[in-house]
């Protein structure tokens, strides 16, 4: 079943209130992972851009940014798309939040209310990505989520 994510227009998927310094070039990409089996029975992985998407695919958001103030910090945010549920960053350095961007930390070190208790924060309860890195030199991050 297809849900109603055309892609075509798909930049709300990274931008939402992606943000950096204004003087900032900032890209963004969408892909879709597909598994693909050949007549032999070999499974290969494919990854192309989306389209569309159904229930189940998993995606990978790429960002690049070419930063103009050489050396100086420059902070990337991007909320997580409700249809998505985060799953990993390509960089060990990306802080999340679980709770809409007032809290950040790391995976595995947030905790979340469940109920009448608290729990470690799982990558499906994390809104929000940020990562820091030096101004001055092009960067691409890229993170994986599969649609809800």
């Amino acid at each position: 079943m297809r849900i109603g994510i055309a892609i075509g227009g798909c930049a709300w998927l990274v931008a939402g209130s992606l943000s950096a310094q204004p003087a900032n070039g900032i890209s963004r990409a969408v892909y879709v992972e597909r598994t693909v089996v050949s007549p032999d029975g070999t499974r290969a992985r494919t990854i192309e851009p989306a389209d569309a998407l159904r229930r189940g695919d998993k995606v990978i958001l790429m960002v690049e940014t070419r930063a103009s103030h050489a050396g100086a910090p420059l902070t990337l945010s991007s909320p997580v798309p409700a249809p998505l549920a985060f799953q990993e960053s390509s960089s060990e350095e990306v802080e999340v939040s679980v709770d809409g961007g007032r809290n950040w930390g790391r995976l595995g070190t947030l905790r979340i209310a469940d109920g009448g208790t608290m729990r470690l924060a799982s990558p499906e309860d994390v809104t929000h990505l940020r990562w820091r890195f030096r101004g001055g030199r092009p960067a691409r991050l890229t993170y994986s989520a599969i649609v809800r």
